[in-house]
């Protein structure tokens, strides 16, 4: 794996751990700091600890991946998987006119973009890596 591709696994990995992290520990702070959540319905303590669990596995998988051990790439693919069908829950809510284009926007980066980088870094690139 190229040095880029590392430093973009550890700060994917580290940011969905810690996400995580946040979300479990203090989900009513987590849920009041983002305007995209607080627009999608009342605080849930439960649903939003639901959710930090998945993210801290999915950061756990990817810190597996990029410390190369056996089994991390399945590892990080399930947890990107994850994450996939996380976004596409989103854009099924813009496109049946749930959530509007605006907040899909804002959702962009960190929603969508963060998926698709880290199927990218786990996909494997060849034959061995399979």
């Amino acid at each position: 794996m190229t040095r880029m591709r590392l430093i973009t696994l550890w700060m994917l990995a580290l940011g969905l751990a810690g996400n995580g992290l946040f979300m479990l520990l203090g989900p009513e702070s987590w849920y009041h700091t983002l305007p995209t959540v607080r627009a999608t319905g009342p605080f849930n303590a439960h649903f939003v600890r639901d959710i930090g669990a998945a993210y801290l596995v999915a950061g756990g998988a990817l810190i597996w991946l990029a410390l190369g051990r056996a089994g991390g790439r399945p590892a990080a693919l399930a947890g990107g998987a994850f994450l996939a069908l996380h976004a596409l829950v989103h854009l099924w809510d813009a496109a049946a006119g749930r959530a509007s284009l605006a907040h899909l926007a804002q959702d962009f980066a960190l929603v969508i973009l963060v998926p698709a980088l880290v199927l990218a870094l786990a996909w494997p690139r060849s034959p061995t890596q399979r």
